[in-house]
């Protein structure tokens, strides 16, 4: 797979740890520091050294796995680390972990001493095709998630598929889930090329096609003033009940699962709203529905869910906004969504 090159900085594909090692070789930082969780240190932290093979000292700041630590409390904590071992303006934060290492080691970087470079080892499917790739910073707080965070690029991005061997299939198809929206806001014959994979163990190409498009998006509007809301399809609602799980489920669903269902609701709101062909709808409930099990959704916490959504932080004037799809492969922006409009997709998707 060809390196791919995003706004001033490289996705390398082929020998990306071996490029990991001339990055930093090459970048004569000060101190190099690596952020895991206990799951990466464990199963890939090892990778990574034998890369360097001993021959780099690198400070090891670990956090707890989760998007339950993706707060201002664990941020505090990789700040207190960094200034105990004496970190400077030249040194480098690699974020090896999924989404939630990635988008809290961004954010933590983006702040310390006014910013300091970092680079990120997605481990996970879901962080190689997104949370990687795009300058999106962030951490969550009262329960909305990436509430805070900075529009801040890395200095490099090395995905390997190394990582995947050791994924449940649970975290494959969360990935997955981001995968399937690239195709259905974007390119439909990427959709038509999901549709006949085995997408429990999705290829490199097309992982790379993934990774592609979110870039291309990414580097035409990278502080979403435009055509990168196009990535938020299936996110409003899927936040919202994705947030809902996480207080109240005992095995809450992952952000992949939230986003298909938040998908399916907003396919039937395109349907609706915005000329999504009942044939278009069918497919698209069709082949979600194929991957991802039914989750119970209680009429009783629609009104919830609204209240969550209207925190959500790509609404407007106070108006719960989606981006929704015309047919398959392609989409259009910002449309306001009333809670009639909202409870009755939640209601679809329940009596499916």
């Amino acid at each position: 797979m060809q390196t791919i090159h995003s706004d001033n900085y490289p996705i390398f594909f082929e020998n990306s740890l071996a490029e990991l090692k001339k990055f930093v070789d090459a970048g004569k930082y000060s101190r190099s520091f690596i952020l895991t969780d206990e799951h990466t240190s464990v199963h890939c932290l090892p990778l990574v050294q034998a890369v360097f093979d001993g021959h780099e000292n690198f400070d090891i700041i670990e956090v707890s796995s989760g998007e339950e630590s993706k707060t201002i409390d664990f941020c505090i904590g990789i700040w207190k680390m960094l200034i105990d071992f004496e970190a400077d303006r030249k040194a480098l934060l690699i974020n090896l972990g999924g989404g939630v290492i990635t988008d809290m080691g961004g954010f933590a970087a983006s702040t310390f001493k006014r910013g300091i470079d970092f680079v990120h080892v997605p481990t996970t499917l879901l962080s190689q095709v997104d949370a990687s790739v795009g300058g999106k910073t962030g951490i969550d707080m009262d329960n909305i998630k990436n509430i805070i965070g900075t529009f801040t690029q890395p200095k490099a991005v090395f995905i390997s598929d190394e990582f995947l061997k050791t994924l449940p299939e649970r975290q494959i198809l969360s990935g997955v889930g981001e995968m399937l929206k690239h195709g259905l806001i974007m390119d439909a014959a990427y959709w038509e090329a999901l549709k006949n994979s085995d997408l429990s163990k999705p290829s490199a190409a097309l992982i790379h096609r993934s990774v592609e498009i979110k870039n291309e998006v990414v580097i035409e509007d990278p502080t979403e003033k435009g055509i990168r809301k196009a990535l938020n399809f299936g996110h409003t609602i899927g936040h919202a009940v994705e947030t809902n799980s996480l207080i109240n489920d005992k095995r809450p669903l992952t952000h992949g699962e939230a986003i298909a269902l938040g998908m399916i609701c907003e396919a039937y709101l395109s349907h609706k709203k915005t000329g999504l062909s009942s044939a278009d709808l069918d497919e698209i409930v069709k082949v979600i529905s194929k991957l991802y099990p039914k989750y119970n959704l209680a009429e009783t916490n629609f009104d919830t869910l609204c209240a969550i959504m209207l925190k959500d932080k790509k609404n407007q004037n106070g108006n719960i906004n989606c981006t929704l799809l015309t047919n398959i492969g392609q989409c259009v922006l910002d449309n306001i969504c009333t809670n009639d409009e909202l409870c009755e997709s939640l209601s679809f998707y329940a009596n499916l």
